[in-house]
């Protein structure tokens, strides 16, 4: 959800509104005052989804839910007393491609573009290949941030690490310095609607994309202000991504809550590539006993995708 951005006048006038006939309702949440009441014969400017202003009755409109989002300062803070952190069972993964999916609905992100990916990993000849989701890794000791000269990659005290599209410049340092190649480059103008097109920038929807600045998983903390858990954790089929509060030292995929200490010693879980001394808040679980049937992760994927999964090993 999202908040319509201010710099554009004829767009004020219907915040909070969504048109019931002639013209669809917005696809973002927006500051301001449900309306409780409305006045026979009043009428209000509204833009169609094709751009135009046009004057409607207000008994013709639908309020949207009230949904804010915090201020820039807040979200740049995070959320209190909180120390986010995932788990991902590698046991479990069968390359359904659920997770990305959601994520990619989730941030009004075209099919091509994965800020979650899931590769084929291989470790040796006399091993067998497993599925890897890789996301960001929300590191406390992230690279990214030292070297952006603008401050838009910043980390919060709640151990997530974001980027502030109206900041970023575009310099691509951060892409540089991440090890783990999880961020992505707006070449082009964005494939996204003009509603979400027209919504404010916020650090903790990244919606909407912007041309020359780089995108990211974010762990999705505005669901997560909101007591929701992030996209790609309830599409699993498989219960592959745990996700949670490490001060509280719980975590659950949906259906299973377990404590995370526990879970992560009993599994012997580790953390990707460690000795570079990132400290990624996302831990994974080995593959072994297996609940998922790993060919099947290549059923129903097209060619490029195939193709890709060839060049991972």
């Amino acid at each position: 959800m999202c908040h319509k951005k201010d710099n554009i006048e004829s767009r004020r006038t219907f915040i909070k509104l969504g048109l019931a006939a002639g013209c669809s309702a917005a696809v973002c949440g927006c500051g301001g005052n449900s309306i409780t009441s409305q006045a026979e014969g009043e009428t209000v400017k509204v833009l169609t989804p094709e751009g135009e202003l046009v004057e409607v009755l207000k008994a013709q409109l639908t309020p949207l839910p009230e949904e804010e989002l915090v201020s820039n300062e807040e979200a740049r803070k995070g959320i209190e007393g909180r120390r986010f952190v995932m788990v991902i069972d590698l046991g479990r993964c069968n390359n359904a491609r659920k997770c990305i999916t959601a994520c990619q609905k989730m941030h009004h992100q075209p099919e091509d573009k994965e800020w979650l990916q899931v590769k084929l990993m291989n470790d040796s000849d006399l091993t067998g290949p497993y599925w890897f989701p890789k996301t960001c890794y929300h590191c406390d000791n992230p690279p990214c941030v030292k070297v952006c000269p603008v401050n838009a990659t910043f980390k919060r005290k709640d151990g997530l690490v974001l980027i502030d599209a109206d900041r970023c410049i575009g310099c691509k340092f951060c892409m540089t310095a991440c090890p783990y190649s999880t961020r992505v480059f707006n070449w082009y103008e964005p494939e996204q609607s003009e509603e979400i097109a027209h919504c404010a920038s916020s650090p903790e929807t990244s919606v909407p994309s912007q041309i020359g600045t780089v995108d990211k998983c974010d762990f999705c903390p505005d669901m997560v202000r909101r007591g929701k858990l992030p996209d790609c954790v309830t599409a699993c089929p498989n219960g592959v991504f745990y996700f949670g509060d490490e001060n509280e030292d719980i975590v659950t995929n949906g259906p299973e809550t377990v404590r995370l200490k526990k879970l992560l010693r009993d599994r012997a879980a580790y953390r990707y590539m460690e000795d570079l001394g990132t400290e990624p808040r996302v831990y994974y679980l080995p593959p072994s006993d297996r609940v998922v049937d790993f060919d099947s992760g290549f059923e129903g994927k097209s060619e490029e995708l195939l193709n890709r999964y060839k060049r991972d090993i």
